[in-house]
C-alpha cells in the first residue's frame, strides 16, 4: 500500500427499519429553519413526507419546502433552490430522496452564502468554498449515489450540455447525518433499482482498476463487489427481500464514502463517459455507465491486465487453468456481461436517446481523468462511445 493520506468522515449514519425516530435527536442541534428537499412527490404517495413532516413540527420547526429536484438535478434548480433557502434564511436543509436530490442539497448548501456564482466557482473552477455551509442531514429513499456519506453534488447545466460533480474536499460538505431506511426503498420500480444497483457496482470499479501495488483498498472492493452481485440476484428475483435490500443500502453507502479509494488512485473514466452521455440525452445515472461500462473496460484492460485478472478470479470465481491471462480477463468482463443482463440493464447508448450524429458533440463534453490505466485521446473517446451504440 503505497499511498499517503488523511481520513475523516463526520457524516453520522442511523440504520434500519426504525431509524427515522432519530431524526428527532438530530433536529434540536440545528435552528428553527429548515427547507425540505425532495424529488418528484413519490414521498408523499407512500407516506414518507408525512411521517418527516409530523417529525419537524413535533419539534418546532419552520419548514420551506423545495420540491422537483429531478434525477439530473440542473442549474436552474439550483439558482431557484438558492433563493428559496436564503429567503428562509435556512438553519438546516433536510434532503428526502435519493443522490439526486441529496447532492442538490449539498449544491445548495455551498451556494447560499456564497456572493459568486457557484457554476462558474465550484464547477468550472472546481473551487472550494469560502463562506458559511449551510448543514445538511438526509433522509434516503433510494441507494446507489453514495451521497448520504460523501462530500460531492453533481450538477447539470442545460445550457452548455455540461453535466460535473464536484467532489468538494472541506467536510463539513458532507451531511452531518443520514438516515438510510432500507424499507424506505422498497417501493422502487424495477428500472430505478437496478439502475442504482450498477451505479454502486461501477463506484467500486471505478476505484479498484487503478494502481498496481498490493493494497488494502482492493480487497474491500473485492468483498463490497461480491456482496452487490449477491444480494442484487436476490432483490431481481424478489424486490421485496429486506436483508438483500439492506445489504445492498449498505454497500451503496461504503462504495462511495471515500474509504476504498484511500492509498491509491483512482479512475472515474466510466463517470465521465456516462455523465457526458446524461448531459444530453437527461438518461438515468445509472444507465448511462451501464452502457458505456463494458466498451471501455475492454479498451482499457491491456494496460491493466494484471487487475482484470485478478478481478476475474476474486469477483466472478473464473477458473484459470490452462488459460492466458488476456483468456481470463475475457471471461471476467463476459461474466459481468451476463449478470448486468440479467437485471435487465441498458446495454447500449442508442436505447438512452443518443445516435451516431451525437457522438463527436458527446465526446466534447467528456471531462478526460488521468487516475486509472490509460488516458484516452478524444479519438478513443468517439470510438468507446460507437462502440456503445
Amino acid at each position: 500500500m503505497l499511498g499517503n493520506f488523511a481520513y475523516c468522515n463526520p457524516t453520522k449514519l442511523y440504520f434500519g427499519d426504525e431509524s427515522l425516530k432519530y431524526l428527532n435527536t438530530e433536529l434540536p442541534k440545528y435552528g428553527a429553519n429548515v427547507v425540505l428537499i425532495y424529488g418528484g412527490g413519490s414521498i408523499k404517495k407512500n407516506g414518507i413526507y408525512d411521517e418527516v413532516v409530523k417529525i419537524l413540527k413535533e419539534n418546532g420547526k419552520n419548514v420551506a419546502e423545495i420540491a422537483g429536484v429531478m434525477p439530473n438535478p440542473t442549474l436552474e434548480k439550483l439558482y431557484e433552490g438558492v433563493e428559496i433557502a436564503r429567503a428562509h434564511k435556512a438553519d438546516l436543509l433536510l434532503a428526502v430522496g435519493g443522490g439526486s436530490v441529496c447532492d442538490y442539497a449539498k449544491a445548495v448548501s455551498v451556494s447560499v452564502n456564497c456572493d459568486e456564482d457557484p457554476w462558474e466557482k465550484y464547477y468550472l473552477k472546481f473551487e472550494e468554498p469560502d463562506c458559511e455551509i449551510v448543514p445538511v442531514g438526509c433522509v434516503l429513499t433510494m441507494v446507489g449515489t453514495g451521497s448520504e456519506m460523501n462530500a460531492g453534488a453533481v450538477i447539470t447545466n442545460r445550457e452548455t450540455k455540461m453535466k460535473i460533480g464536484h467532489v468538494f474536499a472541506d467536510e463539513s460538505v458532507m451531511p452531518r447525518f443520514s438516515i438510510l431506511n432500507p424499507k424506505y426503498t422498497l417501493t422502487l420500480p424495477h428500472y430505478q433499482m437496478v439502475s442504482g444497483i450498477y451505479d454502486i457496482f461501477n463506484h467500486i470499479c471505478e476505484q479498484y482498476f487503478s494502481g498496481e501495488d498490493d493494497n488494502t483498498s482492493d480487497y474491500i472492493s473485492e468483498g463490497l463487489m461480491r456482496s452487490v452481485i449477491n444480494s442484487s440476484r436476490i432483490a431481481n428475483k424478489d424486490p421485496q427481500n429486506y436483508e438483500a435490500r439492506s445489504n445492498i443500502m449498505w454497500t451503496a453507502t461504503w462504495a462511495l464514502n471515500t474509504l476504498v479509494a484511500k492509498g491509491k488512485s483512482t479512475d472515474w473514466m466510466v463517470h465521465m463517459l456516462g455523465q457526458a452521455v446524461g448531459a444530453h440525452t437527461d438518461a438515468t445515472h445509472g444507465m448511462t455507465l451501464a452502457a458505456v461500462s463494458l466498451p471501455y473496460y475492454r479498451h482499457i484492460m491491456p494496460y491493466g491486465l494484471a487487475k482484470f485478472v485478478r478481478f476475474a478470479k476474486n469477483v466472478w470465481n473464473i477458473d484459470t487453468a490452462g488459460k492466458t491471462d488476456e483468456q481470463i480477463a475475457n471471461e471476467g468482463l463476459a461474466a459481468m456481461e451476463d449478470w448486468m443482463r440479467e437485471l435487465g440493464l441498458v446495454m447500449n447508448i442508442s436505447e438512452l436517446g443518443a445516435n451516431e450524429e451525437m457522438l463527436e458533440a458527446i465526446a466534447g463534453s467528456t471531462i478526460v481523468m488521468t487516475g486509472g490505466y490509460k488516458t484516452l485521446e478524444h479519438n478513443e473517446i468517439v470510438d468507446i462511445f460507437r462502440e456503445s451504440l
